[in-house]
């Protein structure tokens, strides 16, 4: 089955573009080091299959080791396939664990009836993970969130929450216990689409947020897809953004010094130059 992959016609030319991506996201966030062990965060999704399989070959090239463990959340939601992941990841030979916590219910129990769910499964998925994370001796978790999760938050932070903020590639929790990496986070969610079709991934449909047709996330997707249908490469532009930011050309007076900013005058400015009159 796997030879048959690999001989797809496009299936070199997808490893190498994606797993370049992975790579130079891991050394210019440094997201990985000797002895690590990682939480892989495995949903069923294409994102958490692609980010899988690139820790598997990263684990194979880098000139370090580190040991990966396949998480997956069971949240008990009605319909889930429990077979599927433990069934693919013994044939792929990866450690895995899988965690059982019924969040659907709190959630549904929670929420009044046409409420988006995201906000709050979020928050008890991501608790559940940092106390296994704990437990298990984790050093960093990885999340599958893709370049077009990291744009589409931070139009959805400006639209919604009234600051600029996104996905960021690395951070630690608030309590300093727990690093979380996104490698695939220079890498396009249309790649990853083509991916998962060569690699056939054993898919499983989310039942929970990925089931809700009004969430704004949908919403400011179908925008920046228009947006790129009439001007080509206006996510790259965006993206490219995030990484060449300027303090002093915002209005956060956390972020910059604008009190002590004032005017020089001429001979403030002469003082301070290397002017040598000759």
């Amino acid at each position: 089955m796997e030879k048959r992959k690999e001989k797809h016609p496009e299936y070199k030319r997808m490893m190498k573009k994606i797993r370049g991506h992975v790579y130079k996201a891991v050394y210019d966030y440094h997201m990985l080091e000797e002895g690590d062990k990682v939480m892989v965060c495995l949903s069923g999704g294409k994102d958490s299959y692609t980010m899988l399989d690139m820790f598997i070959n990263l684990q194979k090239s880098l000139p370090f080791k580190f040991d990966i463990v396949a998480v997956n959340l069971d949240q008990k939601q009605p319909g889930f396939p429990e077979h599927i992941l433990p069934a693919y990841l013994e044939e792929l030979g990866v450690e895995y664990k899988i965690i059982e916590k019924d969040t659907y219910s709190i959630v549904k129990a929670k929420l009044e009836a046409g409420k988006t769910m995201c906000s709050l499964c979020s928050r008890l998925r991501r608790g559940t993970l940092y106390g296994a994370a704990k437990e298990m001796g984790i050093t960093k978790i990885a999340l599958g969130h893709h370049r077009d999760d990291i744009i589409e938050t931070m139009f959805l932070n400006i639209f919604f929450a009234g600051k600029m903020e996104t996905m960021p590639a690395k951070f630690q929790s608030n309590d300093g216990m727990n690093t979380v990496i996104r490698p695939l986070c220079y890498v396009k969610e249309s790649d990853i689409q083509i991916y998962s079709d060569i690699m056939e991934y054993p898919i499983i449909p989310c039942t929970l947020c990925g089931s809700q047709e009004n969430l704004q996330r949908k919403k400011v997707k179908r925008m920046l897809n228009d947006w790129e249908k009439d001007y080509p490469n206006r996510k790259d532009s965006i993206f490219k953004s995030l990484t060449n930011v300027a303090p002093s050309h915002l209005m956060d007076t956390n972020l910059f010094d604008f009190e002590t900013l004032k005017h020089k005058l001429p001979e403030e400015e002469m003082a301070s130059s290397d002017y040598i009159d000759g």
